[in-house]
């Protein structure tokens, strides 16, 4: 044995192993039964749908059970044939909408780039979070380390592309988002009072775009606007960050700050919102 190892240790970690593959295999499974849903085209049978997807029909019942609680699958009450639910119409339209959102805004972001030659980034919101679904970086050097990184998911109280979405929420949404809020301190420039983020928002939303003075993190400054779909409702913000010795105060207020807020609005535009107040 090697490094001391144990036949113990050796066992633990294949049944670890095992464990971490059966997880996934199960995954594996319920997504080859949800296609085999989407090829049959029309409600099926579990014993057609196990004879589809190879397994028995125990362990498919036990994949359907999980997949109509959680509302993926519906089950016919006539004939007991499944057919796929709702949900997945919920997931596919959102994923077509990311899509759409990140195709329109992408020649904007490498445009803004282009013109102040700091990293430009697109944020959407998920609950307490926003999460980073498109960047087009700086070609100039950046010293220090940005969180803002495609898949990345970042707090709304402390970053101008959270609290940009957050000030343009609907009231009921805004309340039930903030309610949930931790607000927790990351540097000395974290916002941790609701008192004081409610009024900050007020102001986001009253200017049309949001600062971030290295809350999130040090020396990382950013200011973010909002993009608006069709309806008004508010989907993704764009936002300029970058190191606090370039990204300074007065650069940010007296250039990017408008430049940020009106290519949001022509994204916005792009995306067909038309009520620009």
């Amino acid at each position: 044995m090697k490094n001391g190892s144990t036949k113990n240790d050796i066992k633990g970690d294949n049944d670890n192993k095992e464990k971490e593959f059966k997880s996934v295999q199960s995954v594996e499974r319920a997504l080859k039964i949800l296609e085999e849903m989407a090829y049959a085209g029309e409600p099926i049978s579990i014993s057609e749908l196990a004879s589809k997807v190879g397994l028995k029909v125990s362990t498919v019942h036990r994949l359907l059970a999980t997949l109509l609680y959680r509302g993926y699958v519906e089950q016919e009450a006539e004939t007991s044939k499944y057919r796929l639910g709702l949900k997945l119409l919920e997931v596919g339209n959102a994923s077509k909408y990311y899509y759409d959102v990140r195709t329109i805004a992408r020649p904007y972001l490498e445009a803004l780039v282009e013109e102040c030659n700091e990293t430009t980034n697109l944020a959407v919101l998920d609950e307490t979070e926003v999460v980073y679904i498109d960047q087009v970086e700086s070609k100039r050097m950046i010293i220090v380390n940005m969180l803002a990184q495609v898949g990345n998911r970042a707090p709304v109280h402390c970053t101008a592309t959270g609290k940009c979405l957050l000030a343009n929420l609907p009231q009921s949404k805004l309340d039930d988002v903030v309610g949930k809020l931790k607000l927790e301190k990351y540097t000395n420039e974290t916002i941790v009072d609701i008192f004081y983020l409610n009024k900050e928002l007020e102001k986001i939303k009253k200017e049309g775009y949001a600062f971030d003075w290295g809350e999130m993190e040090e020396h990382v400054h950013c200011v973010a606007a909002p993009i608006f779909n069709h309806t008004g409702e508010v989907i993704a913000s764009i936002s300029i960050s970058g190191p606090s010795n370039r990204m300074t105060s007065y650069y940010i207020k007296n250039e990017l700050a408008e430049l940020v807020k009106d290519t949001a609005l022509k994204i916005s535009s792009s995306m067909g919102f038309s009520n620009f107040d």
